[in-house]
């Protein structure tokens, strides 16, 4: 959507689940700050940018569904319902000592839906690698009724505030076309 050229690296990095009772905001922080602190050591020359999403619902962590069963159950916990979609964004250039975790939270509404509805979403396979079980970008934006904040933090990836921090940092310049 910028317009920059990036490289996509996925660091190998055993990510541990929540503590019981950990904050939404804090675990997405820490797992933002992992994954890019491993993909710092790699490319100390580079700007690098990770983040984690996840999505909170009554102060419990919605991480990735494991199996087709537990994407219904985070489907059927959520719709008609508000919860809270927190991402931690990394960015870093290690050569000049950067380094910066910012946190964004989003709350978003999904509407009522049916159990058919959910499964028949499910089935896409979409939901199995998102966050509480659902994309917005995807299918499952037909799921969304409302999002306070900011929409792209629902993706996965803040970029009004990703941006800004990189400015403020000198990391990225703003040029007119």
């Amino acid at each position: 959507m910028l317009g920059l050229e990036f490289q996509v690296a996925s660091p190998q990095v055993e990510e541990p689940p929540p503590a019981p009772g950990q904050d939404g905001g804090e675990y997405a922080r820490s797992m933002a700050l992992l994954k890019g602190r491993e993909a710092a050591r790699a490319r100390r020359d580079a700007i690098i940018i990770a983040a984690d999403t996840v999505v909170v619902l009554e102060g419990r962590i919605l991480g990735k569904p494991a199996t087709v069963e537990e994407a219904e159950s985070m489907l059927n916990s959520l719709c008609g319902r508000e919860h809270t979609v927190f991402t931690g964004c990394y960015v870093a250039l290690e050569e000049e000592g950067i380094e910066e975790v910012l946190l964004v939270e989003s709350r978003v509404r999904l509407r009522a839906a049916s159990r058919e509805e959910i499964s028949a979403y499910v089935a896409t396979g979409e939901p199995m690698d998102k966050a509480g079980a659902y994309g917005v970008q995807g299918i499952g934006g037909c799921l969304v009724e409302q999002v306070h904040g900011s929409c792209t933090n629902v993706v996965g990836l803040p970029l009004s505030h990703l941006v800004e921090r990189m400015v403020r940092l000198g990391l990225l310049e703003v040029v007119e076309p």
